[in-house]
């Protein structure tokens, strides 16, 4: 029986989070759970792992929560704002992302992620995003 877990895991086929080696680990309403090895085509070409990587991995594990607690209607979201504070980086090892909703409405809803370096425990990024609800058009007939 496949769990909402492997259905998230399954969505990744062919996409970038399938290409940045994205796997998902937890999806409940209340905690989104992602992990990420660091390799050489995520790093920056300074040798550490590229900031948009981590706000990727950051920006999807808020997406995946959205997108399953959507309220009822509603078909779609769009990220609106994000915005990340960067205190580490790394070269080697597994990322791992933790997110979780601060606002639920019908029109918005506000998620948090921290970025974390799984080996050392060391807090990478801290994430806020903002995501919009889509709805269907309204009939104009």
């Amino acid at each position: 029986m496949s769990t909402l877990v492997d259905e998230v895991n399954e969505s990744l086929r062919g996409t970038l989070p399938e290409l940045m080696g994205m796997h998902f680990t937890q999806v409940d309403p209340d905690r989104v759970q992602a992990h990420m090895p660091v390799h050489g085509k995520l790093l920056a070409p300074n040798g550490y792992l590229h900031a948009g990587s981590l706000v990727t991995l950051a920006d999807t594990c808020c997406g995946v929560g959205c997108r399953s607690q959507l309220p009822k209607g509603g078909v779609g979201f769009t990220t609106i704002e994000l915005k990340s504070n960067h205190l580490a980086t790394a070269r080697e090892g597994t990322v791992e992302c933790s997110a979780a909703p601060v606002h639920m409405g019908r029109t918005t809803q506000v998620w948090d992620a921290v970025v974390k370096h799984r080996d050392t425990g060391k807090t990478l990024v801290m994430f806020r995003c903002t995501q919009m609800i889509l709805y269907p058009a309204p009939d104009k007939g």
